[in-house]
Order: C-alpha cells, then sequence, then structure tokens
C-alpha cells in the first residue's frame, strides 16, 4: 500500500529524517524504491530532463511572484515551444478570449478549440432527454477527442485546458500527443476553485463531502501546519 496521505514525516523533503522511512509501510521511499530508481533514470533522457530543468526554474523564479498564466508562457518560452493549443470550455468563452489575446501578444503561435465543436448531440452518446443539463433543447456533447485531434494534427507543442469539465479534461489529456497543462480547473460551485471545498471539508461542506459516515480524523492535515507549504 502507498499512501503518503498517512505521512506525518515527509522525509522526502527532509533528508535528515531518512532513517524513519524503514518503519513507515505506506512510504513509496520505503517499499517501492525499484520504481522509484527506474523513474530517476528517466530523468536522464534529454527530453525529460530538459522538461523537469525548465518546471524546477519556472518554479524557482516565479515563486509567489508570477501568476499562473505567467509560470505557463514562462515554462512554453523555456521550452522554445512556439505552437501553443488552447482546450476550452465554451461556458468560459471571454475568459478564454482573454486568454487567446494574452497568448498571441506572447508571440505564441496560438490553436484554439472550444468544447463543442462539431455540434454533436448528446443524444448520439446515448443520453436520454431527461438527463440533459436542459431537458427540451438541442445540447450539443463536449468533444474532447476532437479537441485533441485537432491540435494533434496541428502539432501543437504544449496544451492548456481551460475549465474542461471532469472527465472531459481526462478525455482530452488521454488524446493529446502534446504536453498537457490545466489553466482552469472547473467548479461551477466554487468560481473554479476547487481547493475551497478541502478548506472546508470540516465545516460547511463536511456533510457533502464525507457523507453521514465521516471517519475521525480526515481533512486534518491542511489545517495542522505539519506539513511545509510547497
Amino acid at each position: 500500500m502507498v499512501k503518503c496521505s498517512n505521512c506525518m514525516v515527509f522525509a522526502c523533503e527532509h533528508p535528515e529524517r531518512k532513517s524513519a522511512v524503514s518503519k513507515l509501510d505506506f512510504c513509496p521511499m520505503s517499499v517501492e524504491k525499484d520504481v522509484l530508481r527506474k523513474a530517476q533514470r528517466e530523468y536522464e533522457k534529454p527530453a525529460v530532463r530538459r522538461m523537469a530543468y525548465a518546471s524546477a526554474l519556472v518554479e524557482s523564479r516565479g515563486y509567489t511572484k508570477w501568476t499562473r498564466v505567467e509560470e505557463t508562457m514562462e515554462f512554453a518560452k523555456r521550452m522554445h515551444f512556439k505552437k501553443v493549443g488552447v482546450a476550452c470550455c465554451a461556458g468560459l468563452t471571454e475568459e478564454g478570449k482573454v486568454l487567446a489575446d494574452v497568448l498571441a501578444s506572447n508571440g505564441f503561435d496560438l490553436t484554439f478549440v472550444f468544447c463543442k465543436t462539431g455540434g454533436v448531440p448528446k443524444e448520439t452518446l446515448g443520453l436520454k432527454d431527461s438527463q440533459k443539463v436542459r431537458p427540451g433543447s438541442f445540447e450539443p456533447m463536449c468533444n474532447p477527442v476532437a479537441q485533441a485531434m485537432i491540435m494533434n494534427k496541428k502539432k501543437t507543442e504544449l496544451n492548456i485546458i481551460v475549465g474542461l469539465c471532469v472527465g472531459h479534461d481526462s478525455t482530452f489529456i488521454k488524446y493529446s500527443e502534446a504536453p498537457v497543462t490545466v489553466l482552469v480547473a472547473k467548479d461551477r460551485v466554487l468560481c473554479h476553485n476547487p481547493i475551497g471545498a478541502l478548506y472546508n471539508a470540516q465545516g460547511y461542506y463536511k456533510q457533502k463531502l464525507y457523507g453521514m459516515h465521516k471517519v475521525a480524523g480526515k481533512g486534518k492535515h491542511i489545517s495542522s501546519g505539519t506539513k511545509p507549504k510547497s
């Protein structure tokens, strides 16, 4: 069993605590040493090392200074990516257009595709009219496969997700040939700030998240202060 969520040691970030790892039967550093060695060898590959190096530089140079939009552009520039794709939710049309303008003004060659491209009715998936968001009306299905295929054809070098629904984002990532980063994670209830539910897991969202059979002690990691912020 690998379950870093059980950890209160964080030896991976504090080398002086490594002696405690052998006692942790859920720690990858204890039970998955072979996998970690195999993973480390992957960083010897030039393309992987280059991406990891650029990511680390963006993290250090922009730490607490750059927004995620800025970090995304900086990462693309350090990787010498010119062709950028944006897979955008149609519900974030205005935000997507602003992002498109920002990327274009920074010299990126942009391919931008909304999720409803193709105008394929949801009935194609086998949905009944009663299962639509708005029964009685035409609703096109989200089409992340087409979004990804269009970007693959345009040979984008980095694809950015803007608000794709849960599941649709997974499908897009599955079909995308280029690396994918998420700029906006959709959460219609929390103004696209999903982590807000976790910060309120012991309060307003307690019953919603845990249900009636809440396990004692759940959700304490965030507020305990035992884990250094990264």
